[in-house]
């Protein structure tokens, strides 16, 4: 498989943005974060969309996003963790690029990320477990993916290079 954009896809605290960046350093492309389009295109955060007009606006401005990233090349995507989800998006996605799933433990999960409102639908941890279990098998349909609990950010970019043909 080779390609000119790989986008990251997985739970959050994953590490897509953290290794997106790596990833689009070494190669030297360009950084495409879901998230922080969304911010931007709406002038605010995420946490104001979702308290604001809820997750079905959120989604639906992801989508658009996405859509906007498909003519881009050379970029590494960084994913929202609901953004493979949605079966458009997925499509799409699988269609336009190499997907790379970073999979994480759910015990890895609760070390990353915090419960302090900055991501909308990690305050209730049974409802986030829940919510991670449900995501899985859209995950799977991933081209690729790769184990990111302890895996050093070197490791994962070797990963993703071996198998998405870039070098």
């Amino acid at each position: 498989m080779k390609t000119d954009k790989i986008y990251l896809v997985g739970f959050m605290g994953a590490g897509k943005s953290t290794v997106a960046n790596a990833l689009a350093t070494r190669l030297g492309w360009e950084v495409g974060d879901t998230d922080h389009l969304v911010e931007a295109r709406e002038g605010r955060t995420i946490t104001d969309i979702f308290a604001h007009e809820g997750e079905s606006y959120f989604r639906q401005i992801e989508r658009t996003v996405i859509q906007e990233l498909i003519p881009r090349r050379r970029v590494v995507v960084a994913t929202g963790g609901g953004t493979f989800v949605d079966p458009t998006n997925r499509s799409a996605i699988n269609s336009d690029g190499v997907s790379v799933w970073l999979d994480v433990s759910f015990e890895t999960v609760l070390e990353r990320v915090q419960t302090d409102g900055g991501r909308p639908l990690a305050g209730d941890r049974i409802a986030m477990r829940e919510l991670w279990n449900g995501r899985r098998a859209a995950y799977g349909l991933a081209h690729v993916a790769l184990s990111a609990d302890a895996t050093p950010v070197e490791a994962l970019l070797e990963g993703i290079l071996a198998h998405s043909g870039v070098s």
